[in-house]
């Protein structure tokens, strides 16, 4: 199985990003564009911008929560913004 850490930007708002971790991108896109996530359903829809594959759960996990911190949202916000 894989892991994946996405990043994803509202199409009518760009300047609104989110940060998830799923093993299933695709699903996870559709229920986000669906407004099925309470986190993101007021600024759909959504596009991805990044996404990231790891074999091992707590790494990806890890990095997650990286990229919702302060430096990594800098990161993000040089790399992809």
């Amino acid at each position: 199985m894989y892991y994946y850490v996405y990043l994803i930007r509202s199409i009518n708002y760009p300047q609104t990003i989110y940060v998830g971790y799923t093993t299933n991108v695709n699903e996870r896109i559709k229920t986000h564009n669906s407004g099925g996530s309470i986190h993101t359903k007021k600024d759909k829809p959504w596009q991805l911008v990044s996404c990231t594959l790891f074999k091992d759960m707590n790494t990806a996990k890890q990095f997650e929560k990286y990229l919702k911190s302060q430096s990594g949202r800098a990161f993000i916000k040089k790399r992809f913004l």
